[in-house]
């Protein structure tokens, strides 16, 4: 995935992504692949489908048929037709979203899209699309999912990977609702608990998250800004928070990158949304060489940041520096001579 297309980045420089054996950036220019482009979308609805499998949200997927058995995410995709009539003849123009908030009618899909910044549209064949698939990769990396994908883990650390994704799946993982204040988890709210890792010094609020003592418009406010939210602006509910907060479009955000949460998915811990690479790193240390969770307990660590003990090795040339002096630029090891040519 991703091979043959240039870095953008590198600007022609690099002619195609070329995997290293286990970094996860290109051999000829040490970019990631994310700079190279997205993979296909194929591949997208897959790794999403495979998070989402076995969660709360397996709904949200299917198994298509003549497949190989693995669920696919059911990504709602949404066309809309404009007329127009300038000219003698009337024609329509059409715009396609790459993804848009399931269940909703296409008016309030198109006022959600019309609270979202422009360039972070996905419409098909604009940035905005493209900068979709960018935060699918980066928050949502296959490496933190998938065990068949990581080269960091040892003899006898894949069960633990197993558990470590499980846990995420039934304690954080979530997928924010879009409805108007007041109505979001009409439904769910009989049949589920609010969850156990909401913030618990926050004082108790009215259902739906109305101001105290409030009723109609301006009576909800934004869980982030504070801003009151009128009553026909469509907001952002999590599940796993409770109903009674709710987030404009665009203040639904990873509490730790402050990046939208690509297609509202969240991991939810301690009161906020994370994305699903900074939640995981939460919990357990990443590797700066090969990107990938650490779950062994011998790793190395400096100013901040750890190293598998096998990846502990030389940007440039790969020696292993366990034991031996380097240099550490830009988050990356470099042993004396590499260091010095540079």
């Amino acid at each position: 995935s991703g091979r043959g297309v240039p870095c953008l980045r590198c600007r022609g420089l690099c002619t195609g992504f070329e995997p290293h054996s286990w970094r996860k950036v290109c051999r000829a220019c040490r970019c990631s692949q994310e700079e190279h482009g997205p993979g296909s979308e194929l591949d997208d609805d897959r790794k999403v489908g495979r998070l989402l499998a076995g969660s709360r949200y397996a709904s949200l997927t299917a198994r298509p048929k003549g497949g190989d058995g693995a669920r696919v995410y059911k990504r709602n995709r949404m066309i809309v037709t404009n007329p127009n009539i300038s000219g003698k003849d009337p024609t329509f123009d059409t715009v396609t979203y790459e993804w848009a908030p399931p269940g909703l009618t296409q008016k309030l899909a198109m006022q959600y899209m019309e609270l979202v910044p422009p360039e972070l549209q996905p419409v098909a064949g604009t940035e905005g699309a493209w900068h979709r698939r960018r935060r699918l990769a980066r928050q949502l990396p296959l490496h933190d999912q998938d065990p068949a994908q990581c080269r960091g883990l040892g003899e006898g650390e894949q069960p633990l990977m197993e558990e470590f994704v499980s846990r995420y799946k039934a304690e954080a993982l979530g997928v924010g609702e879009v409805a108007l204040p007041g109505q979001g988890g009409a439904r769910k709210e009989e049949e589920k608990p609010q969850d156990k890792n909401t913030e618990p010094s926050r004082a108790p609020e009215s259902p739906n998250g109305a101001l105290e003592g409030t009723t109609g418009a301006g009576s909800y406010r934004c869980d982030s800004c504070q801003q009151p939210v009128p009553g026909d602006c469509p907001v952002v509910y999590a599940d796993r928070a409770g109903y009674s907060r709710q987030w404009h479009p665009g203040c639904f955000v990873c509490c730790r990158c402050s990046e939208p949460l690509v297609d509202l998915i969240y991991f939810w811990k301690g009161g906020a949304a994370w994305c699903g690479r900074h939640y995981c790193e939460s919990l357990r240390p990443r590797c700066a060489g090969c990107d990938e969770i650490i779950f062994s307990e011998d790793y190395q660590q400096v100013e901040g940041l750890a190293w598998h003990n096998k990846h502990f090795a030389c940007l440039e040339c790969e020696t292993l520096l366990l034991g031996k002096p380097f240099a550490l630029a830009n988050a990356s090891l470099l042993c004396t001579t590499c260091s010095q040519s540079r």
